[in-house]
């Protein structure tokens, strides 16, 4: 399969049979997995480029095999989709074809094998652990700077996308049980637990900071901005880079980054894959596998510098 035919394929319009087909796949797991709309919306748009690609060559999905779906995502990588797509795109697919076979609309499952072409440049990036320690340790010198210390031990210690950090409520904290309730994509919540430290840093904030920097104004929100309304997702972006500058960091670091921090130093010190996902809150575990490369790059050169025949 060349570029041009994939190309063509997203002109061709889809038979009522396909729509159909694609329409009961997604209502069975909406049903069964309670996926959230967002989700829903991708799969739909992964199966509708699939079926265009089938109908542009005439082919059902009886005859599609294994080095056909192979060769399918991999011109899709050629031509320029993100890394995360296209395994966002194998994703689909093993469920798509899980259930035809389940529903006996093909005998043979082709996704079985199926592994997704890697892009190691779209890799996520992660600060190093000495580069964590450093942005987390700079002296605060006020109550933003406290709050902004509070906030960034969070987002470290649990995870967090910058949405989730800025939406906290004070009610979604629990210091005695040392777990945070987090609002992630599709309105999905999770229970994320923390360490000491961050504990200690938000208890801290809440007790001596919080109340001078809100000057009187209510607010439900755990880091509120000015006048008690929600931080801004730019207004976090701009205190990490700052921050990041102080550190003497020389990488562009994103809220984002943090986030990739947690997952990847967790699996450098040996935490099973799945739990990984869970504290995250992916709905699937092939969007945290991308973590196990940078987990395995980290390895090697920590083996490569310390082992004495590496």
């Amino acid at each position: 399969m060349d570029d041009e035919h994939l190309q063509a394929a997203a002109e061709v319009e889809l038979t009522s049979a396909a729509i159909s087909c694609i329409e009961s796949f997604l209502d069975s797991s909406w049903a069964e997995r309670g996926l959230a709309e967002n989700s829903l919306s991708s799969y739909r748009h992964d199966l509708i480029s699939l079926h265009r690609f089938l109908q542009l060559h005439k082919l059902t999905l009886q005859q599609v095999d294994h080095a056909l779906m192979q060769d399918y995502l991999q011109t899709r990588f050629r031509q320029g989709h993100a890394a995360a797509s296209v395994i966002r795109a194998v994703s689909t697919l093993r469920s798509y074809f899980r259930w035809a076979e389940e529903h006996q609309l093909i005998r043979h499952d082709p996704t079985a094998l199926l592994t997704a072409p890697h892009n190691r440049k779209s890799l996520p990036k992660a600060l190093s652990e000495q580069q964590v320690r450093a942005l987390l340790e700079i002296d605060c010198e006020s109550r933003l700077g406290w709050r902004d210390q509070a906030m960034l031990e969070l987002m470290y210690a649990a995870g967090l996308r910058v949405s989730e950090v800025i939406n906290v409520c004070l009610h979604d904290v629990n210091m005695q049980q040392g777990v945070i309730r987090v609002t992630g994509k599709g309105g999905k919540q999770r229970l994320v637990p923390l360490g000491e430290v961050a504990q200690r840093a938000v208890s801290d904030y809440l007790q001596h900071q919080r109340p001078g920097l809100l000057r009187g104004y209510p607010s439900d929100r755990l880091f509120p901005g000015t006048r008690g309304k929600s931080m801004s997702r730019q207004a976090c972006w701009y205190m990490i880079r700052r921050r990041a500058v102080q550190a003497g960091i020389e990488q562009n670091v994103s809220p984002h980054m943090l986030r990739h921090s947690f997952a990847t130093h967790l699996l450098d010190h040996g935490a099973d894959l799945r739990v990984v996902q869970l504290l995250l809150g992916h709905s699937d575990l092939a969007t945290t596998q991308i973590y196990t490369h940078i987990a395995k790059d980290s390895l090697k050169a920590m083996h490569s510098k310390h082992h004495p025949r590496a």
